[in-house]
């Protein structure tokens, strides 16, 4: 082989040549990877750079937080069917007016005067009185109160008849017409499910919210009144 080599001088120079080409490769590849190598991390820390210049020039994300709607609607008037104590077994009554307002009006059933009339109401019927009632004012004599809210519309209505219910009831009786059946005409008046009235004023508020499901509005019937 050395011979053949010796032969061919054309030969030692092709060898010689490609020994010479493949270090001249060897040494750009080389030279190639670590440009390479050497450019890697600076384009990473280019980008970096140019990723918190949009970060930082980005407006800030914010959440838009929707306003939750009330499921349940309350109107601007109310009904508050109210109970307190008494020197027996309490007196029931309501009040009503408009929400937001200091002013209310007080409506109930109770007998004109003093002991005498109440006494002989137990009896026979008696002259009343429906307006507010010593102590009908003062909440520290309360002990039960079950408030509904309506429309104004439908506040008009039941204003309306509790005026009239005023109107046609002149006589009490602690049998029949007392406070808790006045309260229950009412509360029927509204489309509500009113107690038996022969209930202490107390219970008889109590039961009426449970009959009712503790509903907080009302809303009449087209055709009701």
């Amino acid at each position: 082989m050395l011979g053949a080599t010796r032969n061919c001088p054309s030969l030692q120079h092709l060898a010689g040549a490609t020994v010479f080409a493949a270090f001249v490769a060897l040494g750009a590849s080389s030279s190639g990877a670590q440009e390479r190598q050497d450019a890697s991390p600076r384009s990473a820390a280019k980008h970096a750079e140019s990723m918190a210049a949009v970060r930082l020039s980005a407006p800030p994300v914010t959440a838009v937080v929707k306003p939750v709607r009330s499921t349940t609607a309350r109107g601007p008037y109310y009904v508050d069917f109210r109970a307190r104590t008494a020197a027996t077994y309490g007196h029931a009554f309501i009040w009503y007016g408009k929400t937001g307002e200091k002013e209310v009006e007080v409506a109930g059933l109770a007998p004109a005067g003093d002991e005498l009339p109440y006494i002989l109401g137990h009896i026979i019927f008696v002259p009343s009185e429906t307006g507010a009632s010593y102590g009908d004012l003062d909440e520290q004599y309360l002990t039960a109160s079950y408030r509904v809210y309506l429309s104004e519309a439908d506040a008009k209505r039941v204003f309306a008849y509790i005026k009239h219910l005023q109107e046609i009831s002149p006589v009490w009786n602690a049998a029949t017409m007392n406070c808790t059946a006045f309260l229950g005409r009412i509360a029927s008046f509204m489309g509500m499910k009113a107690p038996f009235h022969l209930l202490l004023p107390e219970e008889y508020v109590n039961q009426l919210r449970e009959l009712n499901d503790g509903r907080k509005t009302v809303q009449l019937e087209p055709d009701q009144g």
